[in-house]
């Protein structure tokens, strides 16, 4: 269950806790910019310092293997990965590097704090109010040296700050004092669910094309030049008008939580599973699922497969408002 206090910090205060485990890696060196622009969806050749970006790391066939979080810090490049990627994904950037100026490192020591809340901004200090998305800076917390990032998730204010293993504990006691409270892994997941933020490795796996998740907008530049898995987003996009066989939606579920990869049915033909599901005190039991192309507008009807019966759930995005 979600905790009362703890889920309305997170829509009228703020609230500490990760949505998902995450890990760093480090890529330094003069030629970072580029070597990355020509490895991930999105333009990191134009980053200048204290900005960033959402992007992928696709295969040539244009599958997901994995989302990164790209912070230019002046010096280096900050890539937050999932947790259960950063080996992989390190290693593979080895095997990408030739003869650039670039140096590679997990950042093992390195530990992220998130909070995520209206006065998310005001808690971290004066300045934060009118911080852009990727924005980022070292700064002092409580005392702390750390890096922090604006990167919003649960349609509210989210900042993540990156400080050293040791410091943790005092970079979260330094928020708990100003007023946060720590989310409880229930209330973070009702909110994602609410904010239909999909995570890699559940919402979004090695299968996945960027459209089918809907993370184009924020991941994929269509300006900048080549990079792995492009022809296929290119050819998606252009030759097919963006219509990918499914989608990931968010659904209204009338009834208990379906579980991980639970069916959703049209009549006897199945369209579609979920991957997140949750009971969100203000909406009710939501879902995260891919559904085949036909039955992806707002509105439309399946029924989700709950237990031994099946639940009438509909597609239901998020306001925009």
């Amino acid at each position: 269950m979600t905790s009362q206090d703890d889920y309305a910090a997170l829509h009228e205060s703020a609230a500490i806790g990760a949505v998902a485990p995450r890990g760093q890696i480090a890529v330094a060196g003069r030629d970072r910019a580029a070597f990355l622009h020509g490895l991930l969806t999105n333009d990191t050749a134009s980053l200048t310092a204290g900005r960033g970006c959402y992007a992928a790391w696709l295969t040539p066939q244009g599958r997901m293997l994995c989302d990164l979080h790209v912070l230019e810090a002046g010096d280096m490049m900050l890539l937050d990965v999932p947790a259960g990627e950063v080996d992989a994904a390190a290693a593979r950037l080895e095997q990408f590097h030739f003869t650039e100026d670039v140096q590679i490192a997990p950042l093992t020591s390195l530990r992220a704090v998130w909070i995520h809340g209206p006065a998310a901004p005001r808690m971290l200090g004066a300045g934060y109010d009118g911080w852009l998305q990727y924005q980022n800076a070292r700064v002092e917390l409580g005392g702390v040296p750390v890096v922090i990032a604006r990167i919003d998730q649960l349609g509210v204010p989210g900042f993540v700050i990156y400080a050293d293993a040791q410091q943790e504990d005092e970079v979260s006691g330094a928020l708990s004092a100003a007023g946060a409270l720590h989310a409880t892994t229930e209330s973070l997941e009702a909110a994602r669910l609410e904010a239909a933020y999909p995570i890699f490795g559940i919402d979004m796996t090695t299968d996945t094309i960027p459209l089918e998740a809907g993370i184009e907008d924020r991941a994929i530049s269509l300006t900048k030049g080549c990079y792995v898995g492009q022809e296929v987003i290119i050819r998606v996009l252009h030759r097919g008008h963006g219509r990918v066989a499914r989608r990931l939606v968010r659904l209204q579920v009338e009834g208990d939580t379906p579980l991980h990869g639970a069916k959703a049915f049209s009549g006897d033909r199945e369209v579609g599973f979920v991957t997140s599901a949750a009971k969100s005190p203000r909406l009710g039991t939501l879902a995260l699922g891919y559904l085949h192309r036909d039955f992806v507008e707002a509105g439309a009807a399946v029924d989700v497969q709950v237990g031994d019966i099946r639940a009438r759930a509909h597609v239901n995005p998020p306001s925009t408002s």
